[in-house]
């Protein structure tokens, strides 16, 4: 993805119209290559392959995601929004105007594409990402300013997206995407912000089967992952065999891949979001194209990310 200047892309959210999209840092998500392909229907595939493009849902499943963030950050303090979260130099309030921004900028991108178009174009012209200067900008601003702020932006984001055609291709940062890859965009990237939220508050969050839109990202991004860092792609296949939080099995690939990734939704996720490192979760990883794969793996776009350290390492520098 090229890099874009970020007082740039702020004019992507002026020129969409009014509102508060120019207010805040911006993080960009993964198309994922498009990984919202369907399979339904091929052999020897379950329901992990088979994503349904119900706009309706993938709102339902957003507007229910959103509650646990809200939930996570309506009570707190000046002081708490002020809680350092393992993003570092990021606080719970940069989470929650990062989340709001993109709100913003994705409701741009489906009702006003020209306008997205020609800001982007001027964005890119500009060069250079510097995400931390834009998050300084608006640290002045209190914690139920950006709640609420957060809470518009995700309505009028729910309210559209709901009724647009589940294959309607929407420009982005990235490659153009279908609004249901887009909508199952913004869940991932609420469910990762959420994940550092929680982890800064000391609390754990209850893992759902909207883990399985997060999963779907994650599996669909292999090929990002290695693109991003300059990389090709080994050419076989990779099964991923995840149990579901009500113990269901989510699997993507051929079965009969040598390659193999098992082991719970949850901790696949919190691996391709790079919300933890793999030494500290429960997953199976056989054969060299997986081992490779999950050591680079990135559900998310923009320059290749660092990860997290292994926490027993942290706790051993302690």
């Amino acid at each position: 993805m090229e890099q874009l200047s970020w007082a740039a892309v702020g004019r992507v959210a002026a020129s969409c119209g009014p509102g508060q999209a120019s207010r805040t840092h911006a993080g960009q998500v993964l198309a994922a290559g498009e990984a919202r392909t369907r399979h339904a229907g091929r052999p020897g595939q379950r329901e992990g392959d088979v994503m349904p493009a119900d706009m309706a849902a993938l709102a339902g499943d957003l507007a229910a995601e959103t509650a646990v963030t809200r939930d996570l950050v309506a009570g707190l303090d000046q002081a708490g929004w002020h809680t350092p979260t393992p993003a570092a130099g990021w606080d719970i309030a940069d989470q929650i105007g990062h989340l709001a921004y993109f709100d913003e900028i994705a409701v741009c991108s489906a009702v006003r594409p020209e306008a997205f178009h020609t800001a982007l174009a001027e964005a890119q012209a500009a060069g250079g990402i510097d995400p931390d200067a834009i998050a300084a900008r608006f640290r002045g601003r209190s914690g139920a300013q950006l709640l609420a702020w957060f809470d518009a932006a995700r309505a009028e984001l729910l309210g559209t997206f709901a009724g647009l055609d589940p294959r309607a291709r929407l420009p982005w940062f990235g490659p153009a995407m279908s609004a249901a890859s887009a909508l199952t965009a913004r869940l991932m990237e609420t469910w990762a912000h959420t994940q550092d939220i929680a982890d800064a508050l000391g609390v754990s969050r209850e893992p759902t089967r909207r883990l399985r839109h997060v999963a779907h990202i994650g599996v669909g991004a292999r090929a990002f992952s290695y693109a991003v860092r300059g990389k090709t792609q080994p050419p076989g296949p990779v099964r991923v065999e995840l149990t579901a939080p009500d113990g269901a099995l989510w699997a993507w690939g051929p079965a009969e891949a040598e390659d193999r990734i098992t082991g719970p939704a949850l901790d696949f996720c919190l691996l391709v979001t790079q919300r933890r490192h793999r030494d500290d979760l429960a997953l199976a990883i056989d054969g060299p194209a997986a081992t490779e794969w999950m050591a680079i793996t990135q559900a998310f776009a923009g320059a290749p990310g660092p990860g997290r350290p292994p926490a027993k390492r942290q706790a051993r520098a302690k």
